[in-house]
């Protein structure tokens, strides 16, 4: 506990909320995106960004977009993970709209 205490005070520490806007859709889905400005960067995150955008149910992600440490900027589309080549904020949350409304309009037809 200490250790996550301690990572997040050393790690975090100055970062600026950027972006945090959640919205539920009448289905039930859950669209949510957090986006920080990090005080600077690492190998991980040359674009000093940390960010975590959501689309699934309550336990059922169906498209996440994040770049957690150990893995870099990757999207996971329902079952699939993959790489995700980060240009910026725009285009992260344009991407992901683009497939929110892929997913909706198969799941909805």
């Amino acid at each position: 506990m200490y250790f996550c205490t301690l990572y997040g005070m050393v790690n975090h520490m100055g970062a600026k909320l950027l972006l945090k806007e959640k919205f539920v859709f009448d289905d039930g889905a859950i669209f949510e995106a957090v986006i920080w400005q990090l005080p600077c960067e690492d190998k991980e995150r040359p674009h000093y960004l940390k960010y975590r955008l959501f689309y699934g149910y309550p336990g059922c992600c169906l498209v996440r977009y994040d770049n957690e440490k150990g893995k870099g900027d990757h999207r996971h589309y329902q079952e699939k993970e993959q790489r995700y080549n980060f240009v910026s904020i725009e285009k992260l949350i344009n991407d992901f709209k683009a497939d929110i409304k892929k997913l909706r309009d198969i799941l909805h037809e």
